[in-house]
């Protein structure tokens, strides 16, 4: 009689329900028979449960209060096979070229994922874990942990490629690419595309922290407009500078403390 095959779990972590609501779906389609055991919310709740349930496989979100899916995993490596899912092409780079780690960038693609759980298996079938020396591991965790305390700069800076949207209980995924302009709108921020607009909780300085400052440019202290989505700017007959976007049928303002980005008006 063949003895019973354990089956592979999983924990996910990731301080955005929806984003765990994808990747457990996304997951349920490409390895069926993995069990997520655990979901938490946050990097401390990541150690606390990885901790408790062993997982043989942690996903993290690299960026997560208390602790982020970094220092969860420098907690978790020595017992779980790590994946971190980002945002932020920077954390793709040289940590993760020596194979050691595997990443997952949001939004997470079944295509993708498909790819990382195969990696997956076969590590798990050939026991890799044990062949790997920890230390080389924790060499790279550590080089993504400088990366997030800025000791260490990118040649290129990882800017927000996507934003994250809710619409009813759906997660929309927003690629920058497709935003016209951001203004914020009281306790929200109103995102503009053509033809759709959607609320989101980030403030304009938190977006202006994250985003490419040559893609997005403040006109306003409520207003955030894509560069390339500029269509004319002219003045209004209070001598205004006012702003046109292509595939949107209003005006925005350009206030006098940035008039400067429109020098020859």
């Amino acid at each position: 009689m063949s003895p019973e095959v354990r089956p592979v779990t999983a924990l996910i972590a990731d301080d955005e329900a929806p984003m765990r609501d994808l990747l457990r779906s996304r997951l349920a389609s490409v390895w069926p028979d993995l069990q997520i055991v655990a979901e938490a919310a946050n990097g401390v709740e990541a150690v606390e449960l990885g901790e408790r349930f062993q997982p043989d496989i942690a996903f993290l979100d690299i960026r997560m209060p208390g602790l982020s899916g970094i220092e969860a995993a420098r907690r978790l490596y020595e017992r779980s096979h790590i994946v971190f899912a980002t945002a932020y092409d920077q954390y793709a780079l040289d940590a993760f070229a020596q194979g050691a780690l595997d990443y997952l960038l949001k939004p997470v693609s079944a295509e993708r994922l498909a790819t990382t759980c195969a990696r997956l298996q076969a590590r798990i079938r050939a026991r890799e874990k044990a062949e790997a020396a920890p230390q080389d591991i924790g060499r790279e965790l550590a080089k993504l942990t400088a990366l997030l305390e800025n000791k260490g700069k990118p040649t290129t800076p990882a800017y927000l490629r996507w934003i994250q949207a809710q619409v009813g209980s759906s997660l929309r995924m927003v690629s920058t690419r497709e935003i016209l302009f951001f203004q914020s709108d009281e306790k929200y921020t109103r995102v503009q595309t053509v033809g759709a607009e959607f609320l989101i909780r980030k403030t304009l300085k938190e977006l202006l922290d994250e985003l490419d400052p040559d893609e997005f440019w403040r006109i306003h202290r409520s207003t955030l407009v894509r560069v390339d989505a500029i269509a004319e700017v002219k003045r209004d007959l209070r001598g205004r500078q006012m702003l046109k976007v292509r595939g949107y049928p209003g005006e925005l303002e350009v206030s006098r403390n940035h008039s400067y980005l429109f020098q020859q008006m």
